[in-house]
């Protein structure tokens, strides 16, 4: 690790004494020798591709949107009523942002009981405190 911050210390000076490259340069210098370093001591498993953690689902999440690669959900078992998860039939909360067993949802609703619990009571006091009906 030693031998990286030298390499960048000496790309810094190299940038501030001779121009050139600037702030973004030197970004992405900073960014290229984290990546070599942290890429000479990882795990094989690292290395392996980021997928969706629905059972037998092997949706590669590398183009996925951010929020997808984040909770390692592919789109559509983010959107689905019901998916297959340790055994366990499961639907993505969008207010939690993980997956919860079926009973914790009301119906077909995205958001399980208790965050919906907890949306609706900070709906009744911000109603509450404007006088009532604020939302009519």
């Amino acid at each position: 690790m030693a031998n990286a911050v030298a390499k960048i210390f000496h790309f810094i000076l190299h940038q501030y004494k001779f121009g050139g490259g600037g702030e973004d340069g030197i970004r992405k210098k900073m960014r290229d020798v984290y990546r070599k370093q942290r890429g000479s001591s990882s795990s094989s498993s690292s290395s392996m591709a980021p997928s969706c953690q629905v059972e037998n689902c092997e949706n590669d999440l590398r183009e996925a949107k951010h929020y997808h690669r984040r909770h390692k959900v592919c789109e559509f078992h983010a959107k689905s009523p019901s998916v297959l998860i340790a055994g366990l039939h499961q639907r993505f909360c969008q207010q939690c942002s993980r997956f919860h067993e079926v009973s914790e949802f009301d119906d077909t609703k995205k958001s399980c009981r208790k965050r919906l619990a907890g949306h609706n009571e900070r709906r009744r006091k911000s109603a509450s405190n404007y006088g009532g009906d604020a939302f009519h």
